[in-house]
């Protein structure tokens, strides 16, 4: 199972600062089921052993920063020690399943409806290519209002932080899913009218007006559907295993 999420986004493509791939267990053990998700905390965990799953998929790695300790101090360590207690496996596919040709990013195009969608931000490790963002077109140029209107509704998002609005038709579509202000010199160096991310610093705002249109829904809205993608991978190579898309909402941010 875990080869064949490694051979659609291969852990070379993850960058230098990440941690993904095989996080707790074993994987020697036929897997009776695995519960897909963003984030992983003790919530998931218990929904994974409630679910009967013995692995859990996540997008984001639990253990990213390394443990010095197992005390159960923090929600990491918490919930390392259940899924320790309870033979539970967690693989984190992180930048490399957003690195990957067909990976997250194209998941996000394909939920706004996008054509011709390629890789920007290329990168080739090896003989495999990735790339941090894509681009795609609309079907049909759409003014700037009715497109953020669009996204908001796409990805159920109460509010979206952007610059002014466009004051031309919007076509061209950058998307980078997650953290994703770095990519924003790469899509005005594009063409693309308009730029999708879940997060952006305050300054990166300035001096784009007119330029392109900036719409940031949130880091865990615009990954949302990653666990979507899991799913399809799992089902084409992996068709006897029965998998679980995880109903823990994770998001610790609130809109009041």
């Amino acid at each position: 199972m875990i080869d064949a999420l490694e051979r659609f986004a291969p852990l070379p493509l993850q960058e230098d600062w990440d941690n993904a791939g095989l996080q707790i267990g074993l994987t020697a053990a036929e897997a009776s089921g695995a519960l897909l998700c963003l984030d992983v905390n003790e919530a998931i965990v218990d929904e994974a052993i409630d679910k009967g799953c013995d692995i859990i998929v996540s997008h984001h790695p639990l253990i990213f920063r390394g443990l010095k300790q197992l005390t159960g101090a923090d929600y990491v360590q918490r919930a390392v020690m259940k899924a320790v207690k309870n033979d539970i496996v967690i693989v984190g596919m992180h930048t490399n399943m957003d690195n990957a040709v067909g990976g997250v990013n194209f998941k996000i195009a394909e939920k706004l409806g996008l054509n011709d969608v390629e890789l920007f931000a290329r990168k080739q490790v090896g003989d495999i290519e990735g790339g941090s963002g894509v681009t795609g077109l609309l079907p049909t140029p759409m003014e700037a209002r009715d497109f953020v209107a669009a996204v908001k509704e796409t990805f159920g998002v109460e509010c979206a932080q952007c610059n002014e609005l466009l004051r031309r038709p919007i076509s061209k579509v950058a998307i980078c899913g997650g953290a994703g202000d770095f990519l924003l010199p790469q899509a005005v160096a594009l063409g693309a009218d308009a730029f999708i991310t879940g997060e952006m610093h305050y300054h990166v705002y300035f001096g784009h007006e007119q330029e392109i249109q900036i719409c940031v829904i949130g880091h865990y809205q615009s990954e949302q559907f990653t666990q979507e993608l899991f799913s399809d991978i799992l089902a084409k190579d992996c068709p006897g295993l029965r998998t679980e898309i995880a109903e823990t909402m994770t998001n610790p941010i609130r809109y009041y």
